[in-house]
């Protein structure tokens, strides 16, 4: 059973939309989401999901979770992104590797090398068994990040 969020929009909430849509200045997507929520208005417009998703070129999902954020989180939840909870992905690297990353990098290069190269850092780090692997481009951003 689908549940549906009735969006019923202050005069002070329906300013600040026009507002935030006519000057143009904001994000793409918090006007795209201030446009949708100003025709599914209760008070207003009263656009179906599939008509206002066909007019702003978004799914009828998207115009869904908008109504559905606005009714539960309010205005500024369904304008802005959520943010999110929880890294993609975990970091390679702690504190503690970088720091080793670091002191091997300050360290004399391997002999028979003047110098060291990003692959040579990476496969030390996994000869040193602080990564079980890493590529040279997280070794250079991390030596970037803490030059």
């Amino acid at each position: 059973m689908n549940k549906r969020y009735i969006v019923r929009l202050t005069p002070s909430e329906r300013e600040d939309l026009e507002g935030l849509v006519s000057k143009g200045k904001a994000n793409v997507r918090k006007i795209v989401h201030a446009q949708v929520l100003l025709k599914v208005d209760e008070d207003g417009p009263r656009w179906i999901d599939e008509r206002t998703a066909e007019a702003f070129c978004v799914s009828t999902s998207t115009v869904r979770a908008i109504r559905e954020r606005f009714v539960n989180e309010g205005l500024q939840s369904a304008l802005n992104r959520k943010p999110q909870s929880s890294p993609s992905r975990e970091r390679t690297l702690d504190g503690a590797g970088e720091a080793r990353l670091i002191a091997v990098a300050c360290g004399e290069p391997p002999e028979g090398q003047a110098r060291w190269t990003l692959q040579l850092l990476a496969s030390r780090l996994v000869e040193l068994k602080i990564v079980d692997t890493i590529s040279y481009e997280t070794v250079r951003q991390t030596l970037k990040k803490t030059s």
